[in-house]
C-alpha cells in the first residue's frame, strides 16, 4: 500500500486579502449614509415640517414639535434594534426584515397629516 500526498493550490492556501479593510470601508459607507439620512431629516424638521404638519399656531412651538419627532427617532433606534435584533436571531433576519417591511407599509398608509399634498 502506497501513501499519496496531496498539495493545495495557492488559491486555497491564502486567506482573504484585506477582509478587515473591506469591513471597515463597508461600515464607514453604511454609517455615512445613515447619518446623512438623519441630517436630511433634521434639516427638514427645522425648515419644512413646521409648515406642513403644524400650520396653525406659534412657529417656535411648531419647530419644537417637529424636532421632538427627530428626538423620538434617536430614542427608538436602540430599543428597536434590541427588540428586532432579538427576533432576527430567533426566527431569522430575512423573516424579520420582510415582516417589518410589510408592517411598516401598513402603518405608513394610515392617517397621515400631509396626505393632502
Amino acid at each position: 500500500m502506497q501513501a499519496t500526498a496531496t498539495t493545495l493550490d495557492k488559491a486555497q492556501e491564502t486567506a482573504p486579502v484585506n477582509s478587515r479593510n473591506k469591513v471597515v470601508v463597508a461600515s464607514l459607507i453604511g454609517t455615512a449614509i445613515e447619518f446623512f439620512d438623519f441630517y436630511i431629516y433634521a434639516t427638514a424638521a427645522v425648515i419644512v415640517f413646521p409648515h406642513i404638519f403644524f400650520p396653525q399656531g406659534d412657529p417656535a412651538a411648531a419647530t419644537l414639535q417637529s424636532l421632538a419627532t427627530f428626538a423620538i427617532a434617536f430614542v427608538a433606534r436602540p430599543i428597536g434594534s434590541a427588540l428586532f435584533g432579538h427576533f432576527g436571531d430567533r426566527v431569522g433576519r430575512k423573516v424579520t426584515l420582510v415582516g417589518l417591511a410589510a408592517d411598516h407599509g401598513d402603518l405608513y398608509r394610515g392617517d397621515r397629516p400631509a396626505a393632502r399634498l
